[in-house]
């Protein structure tokens, strides 16, 4: 009952914790042009890692840095992507890493970082789309060993597409050959038509730090036969990001961690007379504290110290 009527006083007095950071992060700029695995080494070495960007307040300040520095082109930060193609019905056999892009087109473009789903046009040029586009598509209606492709004319998303052909037939059409390619073209009277082949983002931070955070620019980020593609960002585009060959040479963005530190003070006043420096309940009261500050997403460091012969809780950020 005594702890009770302690930690009661201690949580209503811990309502004053209001330490949330506004920034995280610090951003250094560095002109000397790198690849981005260079620029990498380098970061990790002097710094924390490439520049991690996972809400808008990191964006803006890492866009106010570019613009303190006078430099509006291309700089590298911490963003990459693995590209890894499949096939809908999981085939990896002979022949599961034939394609038929439009290279007249670049493609695959990539479009704002979206395009992860493929389609055909009638003449069996490919091209990455945007998976939530309504098309016509293709399923597989013979056998994996012997293909055939048949038409079906109701526009739908990728994922509903996939789900109606293995429903109903196989799988969205898988293409592996040319003289298969010739039969899905002739199999497709119009316009572009939903086959089997996407991949997932596979967005990633070079810290490892989780993806939850975007600001894409309305661009092209070719692909090519690349299996990586790396991150980049510049004022002259609001900050906005864009995917790069990863060997081009690049300015780049290194960030350090932004660490606050703040002592709060708390007076503990006990209605019974109990003994404030007994070390059990000492323990019991800081871990009480860090719990409610946990709760309302605050990391912390609690400890007891002396200040002016009064028994205080230490709050380091």
């Amino acid at each position: 009952m005594i702890m009770e009527r302690i930690l009661l006083r201690a949580m209503l007095l811990s309502n004053c914790f209001s330490l949330f950071s506004s920034f995280t992060r610090h951003y250094h700029f560095f002109s000397e042009p790198l690849t981005w695995n260079e620029a990498q080494t380098f970061c990790r070495q002097k710094y924390t890692d490439l520049a991690t960007i996972e809400n808008s307040e990191e964006h803006n300040l890492l866009y106010k840095t570019l613009q303190s520095a006078g430099y509006s082109s291309d700089v590298w930060i911490g963003l990459y992507s693995e590209i890894d193609w499949k096939w809908s019905d999981g085939y990896t056999g002979a022949g599961a890493d034939y394609r038929h892009w439009r290279s007249a087109y670049n493609e695959p473009e990539f479009y704002q970082a979206s395009q992860l789903c493929v389609s055909s046009w009638k003449d069996g040029n490919w091209y990455d789309d945007d998976c939530a586009l309504k098309r016509q598509f293709i399923c597989n209606t013979g056998t994996p060993e012997e293909p055939q492709f048949t038409h079906q004319n109701e526009n739908m998303n990728w994922s509903s597409a996939q789900r109606f052909c293995r429903e109903n037939f196989i799988d969205l059409a898988t293409v592996r050959t040319n003289a298969e390619n010739n039969m899905l073209a002739t199999a497709i009277p119009s316009d572009y038509a939903w086959i089997g082949l996407f991949r997932d983002p596979n967005f990633f931070w070079s810290d490892q730090s989780s993806f939850l955070f975007s600001a894409w620019d309305s661009v092209n980020n070719p692909i090519g036969s690349k299996t990586v593609i790396c991150g980049a960002t510049s004022s002259g585009r609001s900050g906005k990001w864009k995917f790069l060959s990863c060997e081009q040479r690049l300015p780049f963005v290194c960030y350090s961690p932004h660490v606050f530190k703040k002592v709060v003070k708390l007076r503990l006043k006990a209605e019974d007379s109990v003994n404030l420096n007994d070390p059990v309940l000492k323990e019991k009261i800081l871990k009480k504290l860090q719990d409610r500050l946990q709760e309302r997403g605050m990391n912390a460091t609690l400890k007891w110290s002396k200040d002016l012969n009064r028994e205080t809780v230490k709050k380091e950020l």
